[in-house]
């Protein structure tokens, strides 16, 4: 599948607002999550990270701090 660029506007954003606008869009999507419906591969993606976190539970960083870091805070 070929994606669409991104429009000049948002790709000439700095970085911590595109990060910004992603999270507000995703929850306007977990918003509406009656209409949201994942595929078998996205299921079976998300089962799979879930038990890879579970095997290694001390791997990875928090969303959190993660965000903090993308946008310079």
């Amino acid at each position: 599948m070929i994606q669409p660029s991104l429009p000049p506007e948002i790709r000439s954003l700095p970085i911590p607002q595109r990060v910004l606008l992603a999270e507000q869009i995703w929850n306007s999507i977990a918003e509406d999550e009656q209409a949201f419906e994942l595929s078998d591969t996205q299921k079976a993606e998300l089962d799979r990270l879930i038990a890879a976190h579970g095997a290694s539970p001390d791997q990875g960083k928090p969303w959190e701090e993660v965000k903090k870091r993308l946008l310079g805070e």
